[in-house]
């Protein structure tokens, strides 16, 4: 794939070297807003109307000319606006009009008082500040444009969008059809959950775990099971994901001293690199192109199929749905232990980040194997040590990146 392998590669190295090869596969199509929940926009959505479509009221209180207010003696109600109910009376020099937040203000308002800095004896309004022009009054357009881009292409909607876009009148969206990810776990030596271990057998986890992250990114997942080390059976796994996938998804196979026929296989069949990354859990790592479909292959340990699908395969994802990607939030904290780390590779150590006294302290959930999946099930972030970097002491300052929504 045109990567120089003879040795560790850097994690930075290896992403933008997928990143440069990879383009949106998805094609796109038009969905009622409510079924658009968790797809990604196809294209820019610009505003068809104003927003707000009205100057209307900020705050409950008084609509006034400040005119009427200049000479300091109270002001008479004229009437009410409501949300819906605008005031459509007359209104006479030496009055107000009572109003209500959302509700359109008067033609001729200048300002709305809020009802805190008044005071009411009947219908006679005594005014206890002197407003600013404007003052609490939301001016028509002062929020969106008409024709103003509200979101770009590649956004995933979210509860966060949809009411944006509601607001909007917005009935149907324009939005890239989801990933579909073949999937499969390899080696003799793994068995389905609910069934009884023989010596030497382990249950298959890396699927539940790779399924559940391609459910958070929205994809459609082809489960294809377990596929034993037998070449014809990884071949006709092979052919199918290719056929009916965009994406290919293994775990275990990709170390060296594996079957070499799994090599053999990927290379017959496509154009596959074999990498030694620079990075710890999750060393062994595999991508590149079948006839069809793109490949990642995954490393079998547990933790290190999650950290490098994290951390490579899902901004790869990302990219093939169309989806603008955007990196985690990486922050600085404390060590409240010590942590053990040799120079070499960057090292995703999972940890406990928290408030302290005196602000972000992390502390280790315990054992960093990359067999141990307890320590990812307990953390909260990962605590990135530098390639470079040995053990840490406690209180050092160190990098984490809370775990975002593909891993809570």
């Amino acid at each position: 794939m045109g990567f120089d392998t003879s040795g560790l590669l850097p994690l930075s190295d290896a992403l933008q070297g997928m990143l440069e090869q990879l383009a949106c596969c998805c094609d796109s199509e038009q969905l009622p807003l409510p079924q658009a929940l968790g797809r990604i926009l196809a294209s820019d959505i610009a505003s068809p109307l104003v927003v707000p479509p009205f100057d209307n009221s900020a705050m409950d209180g008084y609509a006034v000319r400040l005119a009427d207010l200049a000479a300091g003696i109270p002001l008479i109600m004229a009437g009410k606006a409501f949300a819906g109910q605008p005031y459509q009376g007359e209104w006479p020099a030496g009055h107000c009009v009572r109003i209500m937040t959302g509700a359109p203000v008067p033609a001729g308002t200048d300002a709305v008082v809020m009802q805190e800095e008044t005071q009411a004896d009947g219908d006679r309004i005594t005014f206890l500040a002197q407003p600013e022009p404007g003052q609490n009054i939301r001016r028509a357009g002062s929020d969106i444009g008409k024709g103003a881009c509200v979101l770009q292409a590649g956004t995933r909607l979210t509860p966060r969008e949809m009411p944006l876009l509601a607001s909007l009148g917005i009935a149907t969206v324009p939005v890239r059809r989801p990933l579909k990810v073949a999937i499969f776990s390899t080696g003799d030596e793994l068995k389905p959950v609910g069934t009884p271990l023989a010596h030497g057998d382990i249950y298959d986890s890396n699927r539940y775990g790779v399924r559940a992250m391609l459910a958070r990114l929205g994809c459609d997942c082809l489960d294809l099971g377990i596929i034993p080390d037998d070449p014809a059976q990884l071949r006709a796994a092979f052919i199918r994901a290719d056929e009916e996938a965009d994406v290919l998804i293994t775990t275990g196979g990709v170390s060296v001293g594996e079957a070499d026929f799994t090599k053999q296989l990927l290379d017959e069949l496509g154009e596959i690199g074999f990498w030694k990354l620079a990075i710890k859990p999750g060393k062994p790592f595999a991508f590149g192109r079948l006839p069809r479909a793109w490949f990642f292959g995954l490393p079998g340990n547990p933790v290190s199929a999650m950290v490098t699908f994290d951390q490579l395969v899902q901004p790869a994802l990302a990219k093939l749905a169309g989806q603008r990607f955007e990196r985690p939030l990486q922050l600085q904290a404390v060590t409240t232990e010590q942590l053990k780390k040799s120079p070499g590779r960057l090292d995703f150590q999972r940890g406990i980040l928290s408030q302290g006294p005196n602000g972000l302290e992390v502390r280790s959930t315990g054992s960093q194997d990359s067999a141990v999946f307890s320590s990812l099930s307990r953390a909260n972030c990962y605590i990135i040590l530098e390639r470079e970097r040995g053990r840490v002491a406690m209180g050092e300052t160190v990098t984490v990146e809370p775990f975002g929504g593909l891993l809570l």
